[in-house]
């Protein structure tokens, strides 16, 4: 028998255990944090069929769609009063003069600062062709170029409506970040005698990390996720417009937890890609499988953003190599190779036009301090792998080890391939022949060797400047 204090001793060790496996279930938030959250989301799937981005072969425009695009926005506000707002695209790309637009209208009629706006791209080429500047426009028949105007003019409304939205969504809630990894990607750069080729190499460097930023209502309720991963969205291939592994993945997530956003943030993929790929069923198991990691995050035991948000935000100016003479543009102009050949031609006209070819290009650099204890950080263009794993490696060196640190790439200005010292010089699709491809800035490439060192030092540079 078991005496009447033997019992109460007893039921407060239930009690005190009851407590301690409350405090430690998945995602537990124990304070309130005073942070603000809203959220929004518009559908810019185009209207009618119009040709899609990604893939210089295709020969004829989208055939309907498997699923809508959309662009989605998480806006954040911490107890400063300082403001961040989050735009994802299923998009291939933003070009420079879609992030200006949208940089000034949300100054203009929000107040929102140019570091509180950070824009991210899934990378998706089942999504419509953007055309934005005069060499994107060049050689196209008028009623392909009367489409991408309009479509460009339709996704600014759109763009602006979704910033709105999330603005006039914001409310007390409980933002937390977690982590967990996905193994899908693979490094696409495969050493062969005859240099680089894109082929999987199980070798190669590769980011698996999947950060999620989680947004719960004051009532506990999952309201957003915001989650990342670094790998080329490019599963597919075919005629219909579709946000890729991407944009099943947002799919997942929103049917596995009802009344709740997805957005993609697109990490640092430009050399890797999504292995096995090439058909629509293959796509799905790949945003399953993302989909699968994040809900692995969200039963983990989450770091509440606590603190003050501060955001930075300047362009760095990269280097391009030695320019081209006017005799080897005129040399190019004559290639076998179709891309190599109107690339050429384009220089030419640029030269005449300019004087000169492309020495510079100011690309932009953010860093956002959410809380005491993540770090995002924004790139520019299709980055590199090395990127990530260099910053996550330099600025998680610190004295807090819970501390965790973000990296994306293709965010504010998808302007070209951005690769690493390292894959600058062992050559190939990402250290420079891609160029001939990217119209939205004219460049004869490739980057000059110190274009890491370049970026990476603006990082520290915007990050030592948040520094209390």
């Amino acid at each position: 028998m078991f005496s009447p204090i033997s019992l109460f001793r007893q039921s407060k060790h239930l009690v005190l255990l009851a407590i301690a496996v409350a405090w430690w279930q998945p995602n537990h938030i124990n304070a309130e944090t005073n942070w603000q959250a809203g959220l929004a989301s518009e559908v810019i799937t185009p209207n009618g069929s119009m040709w899609m981005a990604g893939y210089a072969s295709r020969t004829k425009p989208a055939e309907g769609k498997i699923h809508d695009l959309y662009a989605k926005a998480i806006a954040l506000e911490s107890p400063n009063q300082t403001r961040l707002v989050i735009v994802t695209l299923d998009l291939i790309s933003i070009p420079y003069p879609i992030r200006d637009y949208l940089e000034a209208e949300v100054k203009k009629r929000f107040d929102l600062p140019p570091a509180g706006l950070l824009m991210n791209c899934s990378h998706t080429h089942c999504g419509p062709e953007i055309r934005t500047t005069r060499w994107s426009d060049d050689g196209l028949p008028a009623e392909r170029l009367a489409a991408a105007k309009s479509y460009v003019t339709f996704l600014k409304s759109k763009l602006v409506q979704v910033v709105e939205q999330a603005l006039e969504d914001l409310q007390l809630a409980n933002v937390s970040f977690c982590r967990a990894r996905c193994g899908f990607a693979m490094n696409r750069r495969l050493p062969s005698p005859n240099g680089y080729r894109n082929f999987p190499n199980p070798n190669g460097p590769v980011d698996h990390d999947v950060p999620v930023l989680s947004v719960r209502s004051t009532t506990g309720k999952l309201r957003g996720i915001l989650f990342g991963y670094a790998c080329h969205n490019t599963t597919l291939g075919f005629y219909q417009f579709c946000g890729d592994f991407a944009g099943f993945a947002q799919l997942a997530i929103e049917e596995a937890n009802p009344g709740a956003l997805a957005l993609y943030m697109q990490g640092c993929g430009a050399d890797i890609n999504p292995y096995p790929r090439n058909t629509l069923e293959l796509a799905k198991q790949h945003g399953q499988s993302l989909a699968t990691a994040v809900q692995s995050a969200l039963d983990t035991v989450a770091t509440p953003l606590v603190g003050e948000l501060r955001t930075s935000y300047d362009k760095a100016t990269v280097e391009y190599s030695t320019p081209p003479t006017k005799d080897e543009l005129v040399e190019r102009t004559n290639s076998s190779n179709k891309y190599v050949a109107i690339h050429g031609q384009r220089l030419l006209t640029q030269l005449a036009i300019d004087g000169h070819l492309r020495s510079t290009y100011d690309c932009p650099i953010q860093v956002v301090q959410l809380g005491d204890k993540l770090k995002m950080i924004a790139l520019p263009g299709e980055t590199v792998v090395d990127y990530a794993l260099r910053i996550k490696s330099d600025l998680t060196t610190t004295p807090d080890p819970g501390a965790s640190v973000w990296v994306a790439g293709y965010c504010n200005d998808v302007f070209a391939y951005v690769p690493s010292r390292r894959v600058l010089l062992e050559g190939g699709y990402e250290a420079g022949d891609a160029m001939k491809y990217f119209t939205t800035v004219l460049q004869h490439g490739p980057f000059a060797q110190n274009v890491e060192e370049i970026i990476v030092r603006k990082v520290y540079e915007l990050n030592k400047s948040l520094e209390k």
